[in-house]
């Protein structure tokens, strides 16, 4: 059974979300691009991409059966690929931003296509519980995952105006539960929040800012688990992290960032920044090593967080994808993306 829950009153959480002619807006001040910067931005990503945005080798992954996630221990979280992480807990599955088909995009011709197949197939993932959705955007909803997974998810959580969309493509109205940032609801006793992030929707060239963007807060009895979805840095994290914080364990975007759009996506300083702010224990790097949406190299993300993080002796896992990462019994993991490319290459690119 899920039940939904009021946010407290707008003065008590002035973040609570607002629109301005249609469109939602970020509360903080977001510098935007004008049209000649925006267009210098897509032809140098269309054009001039470095040569390591793409990994030589093949990525690791350790491949999952339904009956190994069915005989897993309760608290088992597993990367799938860039900001899809499917969760153990209380016996049932639950997925984030769920995108599992080969390219992040409109068409299956053409966009982003990823660096390697998920662990597991659509076909042979469990029953999930619920689907939690931080926005619209192509690498975070797919038309053609969302489908296949209508019949065996009991509930999709979305921001508001996320969920509309999902009808429209199909999905019953009674499993759909929209949230505005700082609403809750409960499903088998656990606990989501969509909080606030500093970010965009759209899907396209009309659309915009026409659906909430949203990160999640997780409360499964004493275990705390914060989704990020997409977010600029934003003193919203502080402000999640004093009331819902701490944090066992917090998945955070570190990747497809750029300094041409700091307002909506984070650098890796900032991303461990956030999770100081919110309180967090574990750290779990998401947003990366799966699609081709920037002009870094692709492993660049895994090695500044992980030296930031070491830096301050934050506790930080980097599983490969498909392996466990238990709540109970955490693991550091290993630097899996080294053994992808040659050493030389990654300290040539260092040095450039």
């Amino acid at each position: 059974m899920a039940t939904l829950f009021s946010r407290a009153d707008s003065a008590s959480h002035p973040e609570t979300s607002f629109q301005e002619q249609g469109a939602f807006r970020n509360h903080a001040p977001v510098r935007r691009a004008g049209l000649g910067k925006t267009l210098s931005i897509f032809w140098r990503m269309l054009f001039h991409k470095p040569r390591n945005t793409r990994p030589t080798g093949a990525i690791p992954v350790q491949p999952l059966t339904l009956e190994q996630l069915l005989a897993a221990p309760n608290q088992s979280v597993y990367r799938l690929g860039h900001s899809t992480v499917l969760l153990k807990l209380r016996d049932k599955f639950w997925i984030t931003d769920p995108v599992l088909a080969e390219r992040a995009s409109p068409v299956q011709w053409a966009g982003p296509k990823r660096f390697h197949q998920p662990p597991i197939s659509l076909e042979q993932l469990p029953a999930i519980e619920a689907v939690i959705l931080s926005h619209d955007h192509y690498d975070h909803l797919d038309h053609q995952t969302v489908l296949k997974l209508a019949d065996k998810t009991r509930y999709f959580l979305t921001p508001l105006g996320v969920g509309d969309t999902l009808v429209k493509w199909g999905v019953p109205v009674d499993k759909v539960r929209q949230l505005d940032w700082w609403e809750g609801t409960e499903v088998d006793g656990i606990r989501f929040i969509a909080t606030p992030s500093q970010h965009f929707s759209g899907r396209g060239l009309f659309d915009g800012n026409s659906t909430l963007w949203a990160s999640w807060v997780i409360i499964d009895g004493d275990r705390r688990i914060f989704f990020s979805g997409d977010s600029g840095y934003f003193d919203g994290f502080k402000r999640i992290g004093e009331r819902y914080g701490p944090f066992d364990l917090t998945l955070m975007e570190t990747g497809a960032y750029n300094v041409e759009w700091p307002g909506v996506h984070m650098q890796p300083e900032q991303t461990l920044q956030a999770h100081i702010d919110l309180k967090g224990h574990w750290l779990l790097p998401i947003h990366n090593g799966t699609f081709d949406l920037s002009m870094h190299a692709w492993y660049e993300p895994f090695d500044r967080i992980l030296s930031l993080a070491w830096e301050r002796s934050i506790a930080i896992a980097t599983p490969q994808m498909g392996e466990v990462f238990n709540l109970k019994h955490p693991q550091r993991g290993h630097a899996w993306w080294m053994e992808v490319e040659p050493m030389a290459e990654q300290l040539m690119a260092s040095d450039l």
